[in-house]
């Protein structure tokens, strides 16, 4: 089934057949009128190069001046192998459909909302027949069975037409247009972008993503640069001060040489200051007595940080390298 995008914003065109995929473009004097185009024939000229079919208008009260129109567009410079010609139902846009087919050009027969339009698109030719679903739906008519009516009529008798479904209001109408087996679906941006979404896929992907994560980035590539060092000379208080100018629960003690004393962190304080009161914040940090601190080589990935941050239940990690503390790594780093 041939995917065609169905729009005159530029900016758009340009997203989405980047996807690389597109089979075409279709667009309206009202698309272009929406978006404040005045030189049509220029900004025809210009999709022309954007795209690799571009279903343009060809309009006229006659069949003469349906054709001729087409003709003027073409001199243009357009490629008659790549322009298709778009032409809203009627005796007179089918003897054009017809003429225009007589001479090898492209035709889509438009503005369909019968089986009995559609036949005689067919008959004269069409390259393309293309129902308006949404419009034919806002009315109360079943489009679907008209579609099916349409694309059971090309099986039937061997018609070289293709049934476009357009006038595409929302997903549902591509996976509709899908199940009825029609040649072509022509939708508007915003439902093109939403034909891959789906919150599984999402919430999916976004896990494959955090496990990659974890075993392919290590310690050292995400602590943020800040290491959280006091020596032990310095007072509690201090320290303290240290601690909230860092942006951590924690600090690592340090001796004068940088060998690691211990961890310090901010539920020590509470349990100091419980136990002891203030006067507990003019000692030396270095005088207090420390846990052996849990840490993590800067070289280790996320995932042996996972590993143990489980089996400690803490939520800081003390990074170091060569044995020397080189930053913290927290927890909610990880997300």
């Amino acid at each position: 089934m041939e995917l065609y995008l169905d729009s005159a914003n530029l900016q758009e065109i340009e997203e989405g057949f980047k996807l690389g995929f597109l089979d075409g473009l279709t667009t309206t004097p009202t698309f272009m009128q929406r978006e404040g185009i005045t030189d049509i024939d220029g900004v025809i000229v210009k999709l022309s190069r954007m795209v690799p079919v571009l279903q343009i208008e060809a309009l006229g009260n006659t069949a003469e001046e349906i054709v001729a129109e087409a003709k003027r567009q073409l001199a243009l410079g357009l490629n008659p192998e790549k322009t298709v010609f778009k032409i809203p139902v009627s005796l007179e846009g089918v003897r054009a459909c017809k003429l225009l087919r007589n001479e090898g050009l492209l035709v889509n027969v438009h503005l369909v909302y019968t089986l009995q339009q559609a036949y005689m698109a067919m008959h004269a030719g069409a390259n393309y027949v293309c129902p308006l679903v949404g419009r034919l739906q806002d009315q109360g008519h079943d489009a679907l069975a008209l579609i099916e009516q349409c694309v059971k009529a090309v099986e039937r008798y061997h018609y070289p037409t293709k049934i476009m479904f357009s006038s595409v209001r929302h997903v549902e109408h591509v996976r509709n247009a899908i199940n009825l087996g029609v040649h072509t679906v022509t939708v508007p941006m915003k439902v093109l972008k939403a034909l891959t979404d789906n919150n599984l896929t999402y919430l999916g992907t976004e896990q494959f993503f955090r496990d990659n994560r974890l075993m392919t980035v290590k310690v050292k590539d995400i602590i943020n640069g800040i290491n959280p060092l006091v020596i032990e000379n310095t007072s509690l208080k201090d320290a303290i001060i240290k601690m909230t100018e860092y942006g951590f629960g924690a600090v690592t003690v340090v001796t004068q040489e940088g060998n690691i004393k211990g961890v310090f962190t901010d539920g020590d304080l509470r349990r100091l200051l419980q136990k002891e009161g203030e006067h507990i914040l003019d000692r030396q940090i270095g005088s207090l007595t420390f846990k052996t601190p849990i840490t993590i080589d800067s070289d280790a990935y996320l995932n042996e940080a996972v590993t143990v941050f489980k089996r400690t239940n803490v939520d800081t990690l003390l990074v170091t390298e060569n044995g020397k503390p080189v930053g913290m790594l927290d927890i909610q780093d990880l997300n």
